[in-house]
């Protein structure tokens, strides 16, 4: 069977799933439940500094966005920080850790941005036995306003002098929280790097609306009549996280920095895609929130039959797979040809990949052949996009066909080249003629 023990930066634990830093891990209470369920490790709900506690909202903290069948797709947020007070954290933290020595116990930090705030929390975190901080850089709103949060992971500067006093003054591996509410985010990494973190964690929830209340007109969720942006997690992000963890694992600078991959993630197959592409473990919220702590044990069970079934035996035989073949579009080959095939048999004749290819596209599927309703692909049409693919209501009824070397594309009447070429190299690429010239 095969090995799901996960090492992160020196911190072990039984598998690669955990919890986020969120509700689900704010106590004690929620943590024992979640470690009886199977989950690895968490990382405890975002500390602050010694004093009075942060004064969440008392009415609605979660805006949604749902499909078709209410399966929620989107969660917006405008919950703070823990709001209990730190000692009564950390006494729970050193005694989950003592109770739970095999699972992994990260603690989320943010205090302001002060050298002399980070190094009084640093010492009361280490004393619980912790394994490691995560540098909450990523919280978009609430504690933003206050200089902390995404106030300064945003700003690359502050990541790396925040980053340098924490190596300075903790013996703990430091974790790196990056927001996705920036333009390139390699910057901020390259900078957390720099400050010598020991790994980075993204994403952090993306700033949002999900929806205004169209007879109060005030955007939700609603307080007195007012409402304010969040942060936006769920599977709706996924795609925008994982482009992140690609963009960070493959840059040349940030290469080899361990990665803790978020947003999103709800089954094995979340977790398996984020790894691929270069996250060393991941963390879950939204789909805890959902569904429950015990999602965990079909992730866990998911992701071991399918390593088992193609013959990975542990988890570093998949950790970064798809990072070399994450690219620029500029050296896609512009030599590849595919064209789409619709399976007769399997085709309810529901007619929306014509209307959408007619419609939106390339006018390549018929609707009617000799009087009779029948969907088929026109090749000297088809561009090979996929749209029909992704609008088709049965799985793999339309698949795309890769033409073969020398065969004639009917589309450009040439025959298929061999040879690879893109973008760099095209004749229409006027960098490329004045390369030539």
């Amino acid at each position: 069977m095969a090995d799901l023990r996960n090492n992160f930066v020196g911190i072990k634990s039984p598998n690669p799933f955990w919890l986020a830093s969120a509700p689900p891990t704010d106590k004690a209470y929620n943590v024992i439940r979640a470690f009886r369920a199977g989950w690895g490790g968490v990382v405890w709900k975002t500390l602050g500094e010694e004093g009075p506690p942060v004064v969440n909202v008392n009415g609605p903290r979660y805006g949604a966005i749902w499909g078709a069948d209410r399966r929620l797709l989107g969660l917006n947020n405008i919950e703070l920080i823990t709001d209990r007070d730190l000692q009564v954290n950390l006494r729970e933290i050193k005694q989950v850790k003592k109770d739970w020595p095999d699972r992994a116990i990260v603690v989320s930090l943010m205090v302001p941005c002060e050298e002399h705030a980070w190094k009084a929390i640093l010492p009361v975190v280490e004393e619980t036995g912790a394994d490691g901080i995560e540098l909450n850089f990523g919280c978009p709103h609430g504690m933003s306003e206050r200089g902390m949060g995404a106030a300064v992971g945003q700003v690359p500067e502050y990541i790396e002098m925040v980053v340098r006093w924490c190596k300075a003054n903790t013996r703990m591996p430091v974790i790196t929280k990056l927001t996705p509410n920036i333009t390139d985010i390699r910057k901020p990494a390259r900078a957390a790097h720099a400050g010598g973190t020991d790994a980075v964690s993204l994403i952090n929830t993306i700033n949002s609306i999900t929806g205004v209340d169209l007879d109060s007109f005030a955007p939700q969720p609603t307080i007195d009549g007012k409402g304010s942006h969040g942060g936006y997690c769920g599977p709706a992000v996924k795609p925008i996280a994982m482009n992140m963890v690609a963009e960070i694992a493959r840059d040349p600078e940030t290469h080899g920095l361990p990665i803790s991959g978020i947003g999103g993630i709800t089954t094995w197959r979340d977790a398996a895609e984020f790894m691929a592409l270069g996250a060393g473990n991941v963390q879950v919220c939204t789909a805890a929130m959902t569904y429950g702590f015990k999602i965990v044990q079909e992730m866990i069970a998911g992701l071991e039959n399918w390593m088992d079934e193609k013959g990975h035996a542990t988890l570093d035989d998949i950790v970064g797979r798809a990072t070399p073949n994450v690219t620029d579009w500029q050296y896609l080959n512009l030599n590849y040809i595919a064209k789409a095939h619709i399976d007769q048999e399997a085709c309810i004749k529901c007619g929306r990949c014509h209307i959408a290819c007619e419609d939106t596209s390339h006018q390549a599927i018929t609707s009617m052949v000799d009087g009779v309703r029948h969907f088929e692909v026109i090749e000297a049409e088809c561009v090979g996009c996929n749209l029909c693919v992704n609008v088709c209501p049965v799985e793999n009824c339309i698949t795309m066909e890769p033409l073969a070397a020398g065969v004639m594309d009917q589309r450009t009447g040439k025959p298929v080249s061999p040879v690879y070429a893109n973008w760099t190299t095209h004749p229409n690429n006027p960098m490329a003629k004045v390369a030539a010239e």
